[in-house]
């Protein structure tokens, strides 16, 4: 487990209260990673670009946190 991971029980408190794709296609990746990927940037501030790689592309979690943060997921 990765020092950035959410946990089985902070994923459990999470899942309800995100809010639900309505339109795009499906991410491939899964929600937990995004948020994942959303919190090790919150945490150790490094740029997009430098997302480890196990989170995917970075301008792919650029893009999903920008339409997400705007609310048009």
């Amino acid at each position: 487990m990765h020092r950035q991971a959410l946990t089985e029980a902070q994923w459990a408190r999470l899942l309800p209260i995100l809010p639900r794709q309505v339109s795009g296609p499906k991410a491939t990746r899964g929600d937990r990673l995004f948020i994942e990927a959303v919190l090790c940037r919150a945490k150790t501030g490094l740029p997009w670009r430098d997302l480890p790689e196990r989170f995917g592309p970075w301008k792919g979690v650029y893009t999903r946190f920008s339409n997400w943060a705007i609310g048009t997921r």
